[in-house]
């Protein structure tokens, strides 16, 4: 009896959570804003630190490890660090949810889930990250030293160099994909238009597509180096997103370069607080 009102008692939390997803209210949309407002800052971050070593001001070109690691430099560090390891826990359990809840039919379902997942992961990653440097950890490696030690253990693989280049391809896609979605400024698709003012979805709109361009960049140098790196067999020759950066900092016009990429992630981060309060989080509205 015990277990049988255990199980009805489950099945009923997920037919609310289920139903909380569907229409985009209470915890659910909590959720899905915390995360978004996080995940804003966090490029932010990047891309100020980015536009200040363009302009010769200090900064620097890092990732956003790296730049949870310069905050705790800085007085109230550690509160924005413990709010901000909130809104990546909050973004990850809401990409969690949307894949628990995913209702596509066939391969768009469990595409759609891998897709949800595998976001959930990186910002669990991202938390985990900031927890260890509110808490005096800060000897994690950059994404340069990642994306190297991945690269090598994938290459020691049967077909590696098949598994790497494939990775490369797909991360270079994503690039692609987020020009797309900026310069057709698709993901206004994804806003609640009615409950916008005009100002608002003008200058969403324009913080969106620049984002999603510097975005598009910045993947699609990931992507090349990493092809290059399963082409060469040279796993030092993958990159992260400091190394996308720092490779626009050496290129000619390496300053002017990297501070239109640079404003292009502060653009994005502004993108994502829009996105914040007018994106509609049902599942139905993505």
């Amino acid at each position: 009896m015990a277990i049988g009102r255990s199980g009805d008692a489950g099945a009923l939390a997920a037919t609310r959570a289920r139903a909380k997803a569907d229409a985009g209210t209470g915890w659910y949309a909590g959720l899905a804003r915390t995360g978004l407002v996080a995940k804003g800052i966090s490029f932010g971050i990047v891309g100020v630190l980015a536009v200040k070593l363009a302009l010769g001001d200090g900064g620097t070109a890092t990732s956003r490890q790296g730049a949870l690691q310069a905050l705790a430099h800085h007085s109230f560090g550690k509160i924005v660090l413990i709010l901000l390891a909130i809104g990546f826990a909050a973004y990850a359990l809401w990409r969690f949810v949307q894949a628990a809840v995913e209702r596509s039919g066939g391969a768009k379902k469990w595409g759609k889930r891998a897709g949800y997942i595998g976001r959930g992961l990186i910002y669990g990653g991202l938390t985990f990250s900031a927890i260890k440097i509110v808490t005096g950890s800060t000897g994690g490696q950059s994404q340069n030293q990642k994306a190297h030690q991945t690269t090598a253990t994938l290459l020691s693989w049967p077909d590696g160099k098949w598994v790497v280049g494939a990775a490369g391809a797909a991360i270079i896609a994503a690039g692609l994909w987020n020009l797309y979605r900026g310069l057709s400024k698709k993901f206004e698709d994804r806003w609640r238009v009615g409950d916008m003012s005009g100002g608002a979805r003008k200058w969403g709109g324009r913080a969106g597509l620049l984002g999603h361009v510097a975005r598009g960049v910045v993947f699609g140098l990931i992507g090349i180096f990493v092809v290059k790196a399963a082409i060469d067999y040279k796993p030092k020759d993958a990159i992260g997103l400091d190394g996308a950066l720092q490779k626009l900092a050496h290129a000619g016009y390496g300053p002017f370069l990297l501070g239109l990429t640079a404003a292009g992630l502060v653009c994005y981060g502004i993108f994502c607080l829009v996105d914040a309060r007018y994106r509609d989080v049902s599942t139905g509205g993505g």
